[in-house]
């Protein structure tokens, strides 16, 4: 059996200020820092690994989201404990459950899991 020629989607999210990014997704999703430079960031959660790179336009940001798949439920429990205001999951009438984070340059981390 050949092996597949794509092996992950990794989402390039823009931030305003990559240490205040960095701050968000290791201390509010309990990410880890993976590398950080000048102007990029990568952390990870469990096989998740996301992208950052220095951007000075908000509106990029705020028009940005990518979506992860995982247990909603746990997932929303994880934030909230870890300060989090947030709503509950949501089931949605295309099937999905779904948790939304908005991070504070205005990335859309849409969490999902099939209902």
């Amino acid at each position: 059996m050949t092996q597949p020629a794509i092996k992950a989607t990794i989402p390039v999210l823009a931030s305003l200020d990559l240490a205040e990014s960095e701050a968000f997704y290791t201390g509010c999703l309990g990410f880890a820092t993976r590398a950080r430079h000048d102007d990029y960031l990568i952390v990870e959660r469990e096989g998740c690994e996301l992208h950052f790179w220095r951007c000075n336009d908000r509106h990029i940001a705020q028009n940005t989201s990518c979506y992860v798949r995982g247990d909603t439920r746990a997932l929303h429990a994880d934030f909230t404990r870890r300060g989090l205001a947030l709503a509950p999951p949501q089931d949605r009438a295309w099937g999905m459950r779904e948790l939304y984070v908005i991070d504070p340059h205005g990335n859309l981390l849409k969490f999902g899991e099939a209902i």
